[in-house]
């Protein structure tokens, strides 16, 4: 009898115990509960920075190593180089007449060559208006760069974008589109595609810290979280959205607080660091492909140039800043890795900038004396047979080029 009560007695504690339990848990919460007001804020997460390279070409102790030989490496300074003569010569370019408008850079190379080097070939690349260094890893010829810059009649854009607004089907890099923020939910779009065939694949989509205060950033990021999709936000956290510094964009911790806030794994990095963004963009890409889920990477990096060649940045910001990120210069950060490791020489280095110089003034020369697209591609490739309307507005057009020539010298007599 003793024990029968005893026995009854205590699963009718347990009872009231998971009765108590109940009533102090809550189903929309999965962390304590408590009785008082506890205000949590932006920096209640403590969000660690990746870092594997110094400055001067060492690693910092205990530091892990992304996938990278010589080969690869060498590829992968060639590109920087490549990517720092071409802004140089074009920025020149466009200040003597020669270009209507450019976007460098300078400062930042790592953030998307390191990107690039950390994907797969078949990986779809979705970029802002800064990532021309992955479509170099890529292998977008110099000719193409060029052609594209110019509008000329080999553009494979046909001439109908602003100047570095590149895309190329066959190296799988999305056309960019000058509106910030619209290639995000894109990008979880595609991603999700690939999910849903099984593709070895993921989207990787770039965009800077100002175009994370877009509505597109939210619902993207939402909607890959919710959908599962292996998409990459890799955001160039650059310092400033054109003339606005991040300090008065937002007041949470940067942006990767943010995935952490919508459900999505998140790294935060050294942007000028290349073996850490090849290292986050390996790892990033191999969880995403598992766990068919995105991943936020975050990469502080910093804008040492103009925003573009209709920006001066002396407006708003020191030449004292300016200096401390310049003796964090990314190029040079691999640069010294490379010779640390007997992989590079200062006679390559001489000989490398030098040909690259001459191959873009020479290339400069040719791509701006080809011909424009012909007008009648203004209306192509958007319907199989141009509608009506606009084989009117068409002819319009030329109509009124040809009654002032002297307006249109690169187009007139040519129809």
């Amino acid at each position: 009898m003793f024990n029968s009560l005893s026995l009854q007695r205590n699963s009718l504690g347990k009872q009231a115990d998971n009765k108590e339990n109940a009533m102090n848990s809550d189903i929309y919460n999965d962390g304590p509960v408590v009785h008082q007001p506890s205000f949590i804020d932006g920096h209640s997460v403590e969000i660690p920075l990746l870092k594997i390279l110094q400055q001067d070409g060492t690693l910092f102790d205990g530091a892990q190593m992304p996938k990278i030989d010589q080969t690869l490496a060498t590829k992968v300074y060639k590109t920087l180089a490549f990517h720092r003569v071409l802004d140089e010569r074009m920025v020149a370019s466009q200040r003597q007449g020669r270009l209507s408008f450019y976007m460098s850079a300078l400062g930042e190379e790592a953030a998307s060559v390191g990107g690039a080097a950390g994907l797969k070939d078949q990986d779809m690349i979705m970029a802002q208006y800064r990532e021309q260094g992955a479509l170099m890893f890529r292998g977008f010829s110099l000719e193409n760069f060029m052609n594209q810059m110019f509008s000329n009649s080999k553009d494979l854009g046909k001439g109908r974008q602003m100047p570095i607004h590149y895309g190329s089907k066959e190296l799988n890099y999305m056309t960019v589109s000058s509106p910030l923020g619209t290639q995000i939910p894109q990008a979880t779009g595609y991603a999700y595609g690939q999910k849903l065939q099984g593709l070895d694949e993921v989207t990787i989509c770039y965009f800077g810290e100002g175009a994370a205060s877009e509505g597109d950033f939210h619902a993207g990021l939402n909607m890959a979280a919710v959908q599962e999709a292996p998409v990459i936000f890799f955001c160039r956290n650059n310092g400033y959205a054109i003339s606005t510094p991040s300090d008065e964009q937002f007041k949470g911790n940067g942006i990767a607080s943010r995935g952490v806030g919508y459900g999505i794994k998140t790294l935060r990095i050294d942007g000028n660091d290349i073996l850490a963004v090849m290292l986050a963009t390996q790892t990033a890409r191999e969880y995403a492909l598992k766990e068919n889920a995105p991943v936020l990477i975050e990469a502080m990096t910093y804008r040492l140039g103009a925003h573009s060649t209709s920006d001066d940045p002396s407006g708003y910001r020191t030449r004292e800043e300016e200096a401390v990120w310049q003796a964090n210069d990314p190029i040079l950060r691999m640069k010294n890795w490379m010779l640390n490791q007997n992989w590079w020489d200062e006679t390559q280095e001489t000989e490398l900038f030098e040909q690259y110089r001459e191959e873009v003034l020479a290339a400069v020369k040719v791509s701006e004396k080809i011909d424009k697209p012909h007008l009648d591609t203004l209306i192509s490739d958007v319907y199989d047979t141009p509608p009506v309307h606009l084989q009117a507005q068409l002819d319009e057009l030329k109509e009124h080029i040809n009654k002032y020539p002297d307006a249109y010298p690169f187009t007139a007599g040519k129809f």
